[in-house]
């Protein structure tokens, strides 16, 4: 995938569960799993948002973009 989530780093930064990180946010303890390890295939703004309130971060600390690697190559 294109997009690497950084979830896990921030939660480190701050101390901080992922139970705790979902309850603050709203959003199953599972739905943030599927988000920290890159598996969901959209996010909304408002979980963005809120991710970033709670975090106290910005959208690009917990999300960037890599290169693909080339297939057979």
């Amino acid at each position: 995938m294109a997009i690497a989530v950084d979830i896990d780093v921030m939660l480190a930064k701050r101390k901080m569960s992922v139970g705790e990180l979902a309850d603050r946010i709203g959003i199953t303890p599972a739905n943030l799993a599927v988000l920290k390890n890159g598996r969901a295939k959209a996010v909304r703004f408002a979980t963005l948002a809120a991710l970033c309130e709670v975090l106290e971060c910005q959208p690009g600390d917990l999300l960037r973009w890599e290169a693909e690697e080339a297939a057979g190559g």
